[in-house]
């Protein structure tokens, strides 16, 4: 089965999110707005109680912090994606890191960056227009960060939570 782990923000910053999801990411029906903490990797069953055990530990171990979304930015040209950047980096890789020491062992496909996706799949043109306008668009939302989710993707496409882990306070 396919799993992830991910951190959903708070409804005000999915609200804002979702508005541009809406048109811009295919993938807008198949799992609310999120940051990932670690991609989508295949898990044999069998080896779930010890990624959950492990998980349990590293948010025991994490406090709770508040994530701040500043501006919009792109992957091109290595991805057409569009994303909400976050400005307050350091949690998110603490959390990416911990989570990774004892994680699946596979090997990341791409460099790690907290990032609340908003747009993909775009075609040049078209990322060039939306980047351009959104970068005029001033953000400043903050989502506190107390949790993050293991979730698995359902036959269909769309991704449900496992199991949901609880940051120290």
């Amino acid at each position: 089965m396919l799993y992830s782990i991910v951190v959903f923000p708070s409804s005000k910053v999915q609200e804002v999110a979702n508005s541009y999801r809406k048109r811009y990411d295919p993938a807008y029906a198949l799992i609310p707005p999120y940051i990932r903490l670690k991609e989508a990797f295949e898990l044999d069953e069998s080896k779930l109680p010890a990624l959950v055990e492990h998980l349990e530990q590293v948010a025991s171990s994490t406090e709770s912090f508040t994530a701040q979304f500043h501006r919009v930015s792109s992957f091109h040209p290595t991805n057409n994606v569009i994303y909400l950047a976050v400005q307050n980096k350091e949690p998110f890789t603490a959390l990416h890191q911990k989570i990774a020491e004892r994680c699946v062992s596979e090997k990341e496909t791409y460099a790690f960056v907290p990032h609340l996706t908003i747009g993909r799949d775009l075609s040049d043109d078209e990322l060039r227009d939306v980047t351009s306008q959104l970068s005029m668009v001033k953000f400043d939302l903050t989502s506190e960060v107390d949790r993050f989710h293991l979730v698995y993707q359902l036959e269909d496409g769309i991704w449900s939570v496992y199991q949901t882990f609880l940051l120290s306070k």
